[in-house]
């Protein structure tokens, strides 16, 4: 599988032994306006509305693309979104030095994650062509997927699994990227060093959980998951040696008796983080990785500047603390990247990676979606069908 990272990878298509450039092939567009799910401003589910008339997505930069969204997904960041959380931070993002006149802010399509057909693509776009069949996780500063359409960068795009559905596809990248960030780009674990360590994933049953369980032990790691009882069933079918039921007593008791851990990731956050790092093998290169950070927070009680002093000061002075204590201590973070889900995609089709569905709507269905999601105990990822013919 080539590299993204290879000179010319997206601008060379191999077709009989010999690369050639893929041109523009965008027809001209009339339409102005789309159906999309939108926010007025930030609040419980009464602040979603449905639009016919929602901005047609443009290409600004040479590198975007426009994509028909056939499926798309919920992610707990959408319910925080919804409700204001990391306005600050995603604001700034939009328009750092404040130069637009028009408003950025609202209204606002939520939505991450999108499978669907490149419809246009912009003049540096050699590696896709209209009629691809890809999918993505788009940044929470951009407009959302919950809409007919959804404009992303090239860099930003995959080709989706072939093996996989629209629906099936739109169930992964959000919460596959965010895993892969942890577990691979912050934590330092790959497929050539994973086999036989001992691995933790605390909040095991979510979408994040699901997929990192899915991921080191195809990398060949021991696996310990924590869940409640109810999960245990699917989270043993998707790899895991040990699970460990949270709510059956103690757990960090229940945790001390396993022999120490190589690695743990934390999707629970909390408390969690006082005794956790105590389970980890001291001296030996072992880290700990969290994805509940206060970052967002920080800036969106602070300000910019105070909320990025702040975030220095704590992810530091914790990083120093463990250090002396024989452990690494790490933060992790959703990052967008279309060349880490090629490598998601090929994993896919190899059979090692499997989508995670607990309810399939429709996309006029989309509040009930959300009041799903906000209900808690899924079982896996809240779809939207956005093409219901398919």
């Amino acid at each position: 599988m080539l590299s993204r990272g290879a000179a010319g990878w997206r601008a060379l298509r191999w077709a009989g032994g010999r690369p050639r450039a893929r041109g523009l092939r965008a027809s001209p567009r009339a339409r102005i306006a789309m159906p999309s799910w939108v926010i007025d401003g930030y609040g419980s589910n009464e602040v979603l509305r449905f639009t016919r008339d929602m901005v047609f997505p443009v290409i600004h930069f040479p590198n975007e693309v426009i994509i028909r969204v056939h499926a798309a997904s919920l992610n707990p960041i959408d319910l925080s979104m919804r409700r204001g959380y990391g306005a600050t931070a995603l604001n700034m993002k939009r328009d750092p030095l404040k130069l637009k006149t028009e408003e950025t802010e609202f209204p606002l399509t939520l939505g991450r994650d999108v499978s669907g057909v490149i419809m246009e693509c912009g003049l540096s776009v050699s590696y896709f062509k209209p009629g691809d069949e890809v999918w993505a996780a788009i940044p929470p500063w951009k407009q959302g997927t919950l809409s007919e359409f959804v404009v992303a960068s090239g860099n930003e795009v995959s080709f989706k699994p072939k093996c996989l559905s629209h629906v099936e596809a739109a169930a992964l990248p959000y919460v596959g990227l965010t895993a892969w960030s942890a577990l691979n780009q912050v934590g330092g674990l790959n497929e050539s060093n994973c086999s036989g360590k001992r691995v933790l994933i605390l909040g095991a049953s979510g979408g994040v959980g699901t997929f990192a369980v899915q991921l080191v032990k195809a990398w060949g790691a021991h696996v310990t998951a924590v869940c409640s009882q109810d999960a245990s069933t699917l989270v043993k079918k998707l790899g895991a040696d040990d699970v460990i039921d949270y709510k059956s007593g103690n757990l960090e008791e229940q945790l001390k008796t396993l022999p120490s851990f190589d690695f743990i990731l934390d999707n629970v956050g909390g408390s969690t983080e006082k005794w956790a790092l105590d389970l980890l093998k001291k001296w030996s290169g072992a880290t700990y990785v969290t994805l509940v950070t206060p970052f967002l927070i920080n800036m969106d009680k602070l300000g910019v500047a105070d909320g990025m002093l702040q975030t220095g000061v704590t992810v530091g002075s914790k990083t120093l603390k463990h250090l002396l204590k024989g452990v690494h201590y790490r933060w992790a973070f959703f990052t967008p990247s279309g060349p880490s889900l090629d490598e998601i995609a090929q994993l896919v089709d190899s059979g090692k990676i499997q989508p995670v569905i607990d309810e399939v709507f429709s996309f006029s269905e989309v509040p009930k979606a959300f009041l799903k999601l906000e209900g808690g105990h899924a079982r896996g990822k809240t779809v939207i069908n956005v093409v219901s013919r398919q």
